[in-house]
């Protein structure tokens, strides 16, 4: 959905070119409901130009500063050379993401879903998070417990919650770390094998994480661990080592995490 009102002054905008004149350019703005902004020659690109047309092009999407907003004369001043390359590619991911998030609503409310009710869970979500596709996102990773403080009834979190793991693509990083687990004991391996149920959590890790053991060689064992984000997965790994750690101690034995293998393998 577009917004209703006018940007503000010194707001990156996302827009269409729509006309090119002698004088500059004027711009829709993909934002704002019949807005246009106009971005007057001296504002397309820095230095002498002798032809707007060798900088931009009709129907080109182009990201500009607010420069001024006269909500009386209905104008909007636009700058496109006061924005540099990493500003506009920030703008047009930003601008794509809600692009993204609006597709969502539509899926998990409907197509034809009232405004009253779009702008009711879009402001609840935005109570709680920087952006509608930064809620739709820690929905997919976290399910109803990223919700959990957001006004909004059962329903309708149980609808963001399914679109979410249905349509939203998450990051994920993995990490590896090993842990040695000895045990002297005569019952040595079956304490090393519960040490290694031990360190896969018995069914306590959270669903977004994936947590794999794996046997490397004596008395080195792998800790994979995949996660939405290098924190989550850095605590999950460790906890991991620890849990094995204390079940072997608990045995008799010794168990020791180390992030490097002892030697490499071939």
């Amino acid at each position: 959905m577009k917004y209703s009102g006018w940007p503000e002054q010194g707001e990156l905008v996302v827009g269409d070119v729509d006309e090119i004149t002698d004088f500059g350019v004027f711009v829709d703005l993909d934002e704002y409901e019949d807005k246009r902004g106009l971005c007057h020659i001296s504002e397309v690109a820095s230095g002498w130009i002798k032809n707007v047309r060798d900088h931009v092009r009709e129907g080109q999407t182009v990201v500009a500063k607010v420069l001024d907003v006269d909500k009386e004369s209905q104008q909007v001043d636009l700058s496109i050379k006061d924005v540099n390359e990493h500003q506009r590619k920030e703008k047009i991911q930003e601008w794509k993401n809600s692009q993204k998030a609006d597709n969502w609503m539509q899926i998990a409310f409907g197509e034809d879903v009232a405004d009253e009710r779009y702008s009711e869970v879009a402001n609840a979500l935005l109570a709680e998070f920087e952006s509608l596709y930064d809620a739709f996102e820690s929905a997919a990773i976290h399910g109803d417990e990223a919700l959990e403080d957001v006004d909004l009834d059962e329903e309708a979190i149980d609808a963001i919650v399914e679109t979410a793991r249905d349509n939203v693509s998450v990051p994920y990083v993995n990490v590896t770390g090993y842990v040695d687990l000895e045990c002297p004991t005569g019952d040595g391996v079956d304490d090393i094998k519960a040490a290694l149920q031990a360190a896969e959590g018995n069914g306590e890790v959270p669903e977004e994480v994936d947590l794999e053991v794996g046997y490397v060689g004596s008395p080195e064992y792998r800790i994979k661990v995949r996660a939405p984000d290098y924190k989550t997965a850095e605590r999950h790994l460790e906890q991991a080592a620890e849990r094995a750690a204390d079940s072997i101690e608990a045995a008799g034995g010794a168990g020791q995490y180390h992030r490097e293998r002892h030697e490499e393998e071939e």
